[in-house]
């Protein structure tokens, strides 16, 4: 499953909206979904989340192979805080809405960061931050008001994990260790690429040895692609394409957040020992 996916630092109208992603607006569960299901359109959530403060500054829509799933697809919208749109700094927290209207991808809303100096959105892993099923809208029962209350709470929080990642710094051996771990989120075993290739900065301003730009510069080598290899079944060259799915774009980047949680735990630890 591929996806088009557009950012701004202005916040999308919903002119625009329907313009990148018509699904979004679509005002029936598709003619699978059980009479159980309890639909809600997208735009209703994304108007309750505007109503917040939240403004939606990205978004991503699945490409189908099953025509009939046209305008049920899964899809991500991105939405950043008013404050952080007038003042952007470095990272922003920003508020992920997954859905789709055919059954495949639940409604839910999580948090992430966005790196302005290279466009990268990360997304926070699960264990760090829960993510929020979404069911009702209105007054009562109202999920898009605890999601969101529950990602104000931990804004800060992240931000300051995201400085503590910046005060670690990595050695080479941890850099490769780091690297090398990550692999198997990518490319399975039969797949074998040089690991240094996943620690190649792609800009002056990442040519730096600590936890958080390593951790961007591995991200960013996994999900964009353009890494060459070897597929040992078939002894011929490969290079990675980049991961267009919003699924396994997700995942990777939670799994990713754990491994640095992980390293700067044990760094913490090795800190706490020699003093």
């Amino acid at each position: 499953m591929s996806i088009n996916s557009q950012i701004t630092t202005i916040p999308y109208s919903n002119e625009q909206l329907q313009e990148l992603a018509p699904t979004l607006f679509t005002q029936e569960p598709h003619a699978q979904a059980s009479d159980k299901y309890f639909f809600i359109p997208t735009i209703d959530v994304i108007e309750e989340i505007r109503f917040y403060g939240w403004y939606p500054v990205n978004v991503s829509e699945a490409k189908v192979r099953d025509e009939s799933k046209e305008g049920y697809q899964t899809h991500c919208v991105r939405f950043r805080n008013l404050e952080d749109i007038l003042y952007p700094q470095d990272n922003a927290v920003e508020l992920l809405l997954f859905n789709s209207h055919d059954r495949s991808t639940c409604f839910s809303i999580s948090a992430g960061i966005f790196r302005f100096v290279c466009a990268n959105g990360l997304v926070v892993a699960d264990n760090i931050f829960s993510s929020y099923k979404i069911k009702h809208l209105g007054e009562q029962q109202n999920d898009v008001a605890h999601a969101i209350g529950e990602i104000t709470k931990v804004k800060h929080e992240l931000l300051g994990r995201i400085k503590t990642f910046e005060s670690i710094t990595l050695n080479e051996a941890e850099k490769f260790a780091f690297a090398n771990a990550s692999k198997s989120l990518r490319f399975e075993p039969h797949l074998q690429i040089d690991t240094n290739d996943l620690l190649i900065p792609h800009r002056k301003e990442d040519e730096k040895d600590d936890l958080y730009t390593v951790f961007n510069i591995i991200q960013e080598n996994l999900i964009r692609g353009n890494i060459s290899g070897i597929n040992t079944q078939t002894d011929r060259r490969f290079t990675s394409k980049e991961i267009k799915s919003i699924s396994t774009d997700t995942t990777i980047n939670q799994q990713l957040w754990q491994m640095v949680e992980n390293i700067a735990k044990i760094k913490s630890t090795q800190q706490q020992i020699a003093a």
